[in-house]
């Protein structure tokens, strides 16, 4: 058994959009919850990681699919956050720019390719070989998100490691 990111990324992706087209005051505590589950059970601060499929527990799957990251599909998460944060003007702001720009951080670590530039498809979060034959392709989307999540970071924090 097992739970995937994408489902809390995309409902608070959706409810922020629900929220700002018609203005739904319950999308707000809705996106709170789905944060507080990829905050709780996918990132992995002691291994700077963001998980793509975890446990219903929240922990490490021993398996290769528990195992494979996929650091587009992280740092699109942390835009949704940040992009919360940046709609937040209460206390909670600091928090959400901490966590999407954690996410950010520890995705880009983990899936930037050293050698020639570019966001990874796949990695492996124990750095072993990864499954799919296309784990070091650069699809135009994961280089997106980066751009996005970075021009959002450098908005919301100053720091000009996002602007570079």
């Amino acid at each position: 058994p097992g739970k995937g990111i994408g489902i809390p990324m995309i409902m608070i992706n959706t409810a922020q959009q629900v929220r700002e087209t018609i203005g739904d005051p319950r999308c707000t505590p809705l996106i709170g919850e789905w944060i507080k589950e990829i905050q709780t059970d996918f990132v992995k601060d002691d291994i700077r990681c963001v998980m793509e499929q975890v446990a219903p527990d929240g922990s490490i799957i021993d398996h290769i699919d528990g195992q494979t990251l996929t650091p587009g599909h992280a740092i699109e998460g942390a835009w949704f956050i940040l992009h919360e944060a940046r709609m937040n003007i209460n206390e909670e702001a600091p928090a959400l720019i901490k966590l999407g720009c954690n996410m950010l951080d520890y995705m880009w670590e983990r899936g930037w390719d050293k050698e020639y530039g570019g966001i990874l498809y796949f990695r492996d979060v124990n750095d072993k070989p990864v499954q799919e034959y296309w784990h070091d392709m650069k699809f135009w989307w994961p280089q997106n998100e980066a751009i996005i999540a970075t021009l959002l970071a450098y908005t919301l924090t100053g720091d000009v490691k996002y602007r570079q």
